[in-house]
């Protein structure tokens, strides 16, 4: 996924100012792409530029006061052309997997605190995704954008699932090594 995209989706869903935007990348499109209130603001002059974008009128206007974006055609048909186009899966690369490789041959040492650790802050995600799946999506509530919406959350809690099964496994093989930790 690319920040310019993301930055379409969100704009189509409520025309929004750069603030806007980056406090709604931390309340929802921030679990799964995250971007600094800087690249937001970047990405909204390149768009704006492009023609994808643009800022709507302020009905008083004065110096500092924040701009209001909306996704013009041009920007609908390239978010359209970039969510129909074929896109092959990434690799998981996740750096706790290296470690993981690198203690087979360097030894444990710190790496069973730091996978519970991990653990904890993947049970508290979870936790989080299933309140908001209470909360945002109750019986009932299937509208095409709903059922999409819902997708991608579920994505999230089966993603923290599976983290945090694969977890408490790991920390059960590390419990059977044997001997002392490897220094």
């Amino acid at each position: 996924m690319s920040l310019p995209h993301a930055i379409l989706t969100a704009l189509l869903e409520k025309p929004s100012s750069g603030l806007e935007l980056t406090r709604r990348f931390d309340r929802s499109i921030g679990y799964f792409w995250s971007a600094t209130h800087q690249q937001i603001y970047r990405e909204l002059g390149k768009l704006e530029a492009e023609g994808h974008i643009r800022a709507l009128p302020s009905e008083q206007p004065a110096r500092g006061q924040k701009k209001c974006y909306e996704v013009l055609p041009a920007g609908r048909a390239e978010l359209a052309r970039w969510t129909a186009a074929p896109q092959d899966p990434r690799p998981l690369r996740d750096p706790l997997f290296l470690r993981l490789r690198a203690a087979a041959v360097v030894g444990t040492a710190g790496l069973q605190d730091d996978l519970r650790r991990h653990l904890d802050l993947h049970q508290r995600q979870l936790a989080e995704y299933e309140e908001i799946e209470r909360r945002d999506f109750p019986p009932g509530k299937d509208a095409a954008q709903d059922r999409l919406r819902h997708l991608v959350l579920r994505a999230g809690i089966d993603l923290e699932t599976f983290w945090t099964r694969w977890l408490a496994h790991a920390l059960e093989e590390f419990a059977e090594l044997p001997g002392p930790p490897a220094a």
